[in-house]
């Protein structure tokens, strides 16, 4: 029984650690955001050949802290807590870093994870896959093909038809939904 208790106990406190990490500090709302909210998309992808290439001042200056600790330093944000998890709007997910169009939203699905989840990137190449071995643990991290910003990892857990799950965090992404893409210039690339 005292097992039991101790058991029941230490899941509790796991469970408050994570609904408080939800909160973050002061200011640190912004856990994935949609153009109609306070970001703006700028396609930066668009404006130059090859990769995006930011001295770390130029991107703590474009980041939030939250954005900068996952992208940059390859944090990862608290379970259930960003803002795309339970997210189910029509059109793409941008990479909040530079722009660059990652997942549509038709490839998305509910993983049970508390991240968002997706079955395939929007094309070929939008992500780089790189083996990784932090945490004692051998996984693959998935980066922005075109600023190299840590979004999360894909697992061969998923559904089909790919049987992958990319487990993406919401702060590493922003949402342009399928009534805007067109004003913003993301007129080649599929929802679906």
């Amino acid at each position: 029984m005292r097992g039991v208790k101790t058991r029941m106990l230490a899941g509790a406190v796991v469970g408050l650690v994570g609904a408080l990490a939800c909160f973050g500090t002061e200011g640190d709302e912004k856990k994935g955001a949609t153009v109609e909210a306070e970001v703006k998309i700028d396609p930066i992808y668009r404006k130059y050949e090859g990769k995006v290439a930011l001295t770390e001042d130029e991107w703590k200056a474009r980041l939030t802290p939250e954005q900068y600790r996952v992208l940059r330093r390859a944090g990862t944000e608290p379970a259930f807590c960003g803002g795309f998890w339970d997210f189910h709007n029509k059109g793409i997910f941008v990479c909040a870093g530079c722009g660059a169009p990652l997942f549509p939203s038709g490839k998305k699905f509910d993983s049970g994870t508390g991240w968002p989840s997706f079955t395939q990137p929007v094309v070929k190449g939008a992500v780089v896959e790189r083996k990784d071995t932090s945490h004692g643990v051998d996984r693959t991290e998935v980066v922005c093909a075109r600023c190299e910003g840590h979004l999360g990892h894909v697992f061969p857990d998923g559904p089909p038809p790919t049987g992958l799950r990319y487990c993406m965090n919401s702060v590493s992404m922003a949402f342009v939904p399928q009534s805007k893409l067109k004003e913003l210039g993301y007129t080649e690339v599929p929802t679906e």
